[in-house]
């Protein structure tokens, strides 16, 4: 009946109409006909059978469509077999149905040094809300000592972290591993010693959980502290085109954390040709590329290009800048938690600033969950305005 009303709504215009004069000795423009029935033919017969395999893009939906459809029909170097097998994985991973979670949690990642000194902030945000988080604590100094319930006994095995090196990467990836063990944990968030909460704790849980992309910082920068880190030996696999950077304070769907998981050619390539000291004296970090570079290539479209953690780099320095005691007020937290477009500026002559709205499914919403950099000292203060400025 479908393909018989197609064929209807096709030709009804091409019927002479009732009660219309004929105009003898004139040839029927036969050719327009048959062209019409063979692009009504088509469109009927790509929106049935759609083309291609089950990995193929259909031409009215893209439903079908595979993470490498695009690449595979263009013009494109011949894949090592380290490539084959990888995005082998990445594809399966991809299309895998998201696991089912009757209680699903936000996992947070704490990578500290020691001892966490926003505990008691933390221990507030989350009162209340039992069951519906977890944490995880990568120390890699010293054993820390908690002062809150909910972080007693959730310390994991943890190495020693260098600044600017891969054991940086290797610390987060240690930290989503022990969180992937329980399955209901569902999104992942990357978190320092000095990070603080600028919302409540459902504001951020619908945040995270209502969307279906991984907040993984990613922007090109043209400059020396940006494309100018990239290596030709990440060649072939790693080309100049795709490397990016950008902060290393994520949140991760499961699916994305699987992936991480499941990598290891991209991350051998990082490790071997992203560190401090390379030729000519280039200093690369990891952190600040790996993943951003990865998402890009393996799914550039489950990504928001932003961090959800603020930070400050207006200072212009190697590190952002800190809050004391003395500079925590109301008002500068209310607009951390308020900011709606996120920023970027690129390192070389030009300082470009790219400003970008922050787009939760399709509407203009605050870019920031979480900030950092702060001072122990700021505890107490931090603790009084917590209900205060986290109002949603």
């Amino acid at each position: 009946m479908k393909t018989a009303r197609a064929w209807q709504f096709c030709f009804r215009d091409l019927l002479p109409m009732s009660g219309t004069r004929q105009r003898p000795h004139m040839k029927r423009p036969v050719w327009i006909i048959v062209l019409v029935s063979m692009v009504c033919f088509f469109l009927i017969v790509s929106y049935i059978y759609p083309f291609g395999s089950s990995d193929s893009c259909g031409l009215f939906s893209s439903r079908n469509c595979g993470i490498y459809s695009e690449e595979e029909l263009k013009p494109f170097r011949e894949l090592t077999d380290d490539e084959v097998f990888s995005r082998v994985v990445v594809r399966e991973l991809l299309r895998a149905p998201p696991l089912e979670s009757k209680n699903p949690k936000i996992a947070f990642l704490f990578l500290t040094p020691g001892s966490l000194p926003f505990e008691l902030l933390w221990d507030k945000f989350f009162q209340g809300h039992e069951g519906r988080f977890s944490v995880f604590i990568h120390a890699s100094r010293e054993k820390p000592v908690h002062l809150s319930r909910h972080f007693i006994g959730r310390d994991i095995r943890s190495d020693k972290v260098v600044w600017g090196k891969i054991s940086m990467v290797d610390a987060e990836r240690r930290l989503l591993a022990h969180a992937l063990r329980d399955p209901d944990n569902q999104h992942f968030v990357l978190l320092s010693d000095s990070c603080v909460p600028l919302h409540n704790f459902d504001y951020v849980y619908n945040y995270l959980m209502f969307t279906n992309v991984s907040f993984i910082d990613c922007f090109i920068d043209p400059g020396p502290h940006g494309n100018g880190r990239y290596s030709d030996h990440m060649l072939p696999e790693v080309e100049l085109a795709d490397f990016r950077k950008g902060s290393q304070w994520f949140t991760m769907k499961r699916q994305h954390a699987l992936i991480v998981m499941a990598d290891s050619l991209y991350y051998t390539k990082f490790k071997l040709y992203c560190r401090p000291g390379m030729e000519h004296g280039k200093n690369c970090y990891a952190d600040e590329h790996y993943l951003p570079t990865f998402f890009r290539m393996i799914d550039p479209g489950g990504i928001a290009n932003w961090s959800v953690t603020y930070v400050d780099w207006s200072e212009r320095k190697w590190h952002p800048r800190s809050f004391r005691d003395e500079d925590i007020t109301f008002e500068l937290l209310r607009n951390m938690s308020t900011l709606d477009e996120s920023i970027h500026v690129t390192s070389d002559s030009k300082n470009t600033v790219m400003m970008k709205p922050c787009m939760w499914n399709g509407l203009r919403r605050p870019c920031f969950l979480f900030a950092r950099k702060f001072y122990p000292e700021t505890l107490q203060k931090l603790i009084h305005l917590f209900s205060n400025y986290t109002v949603v």
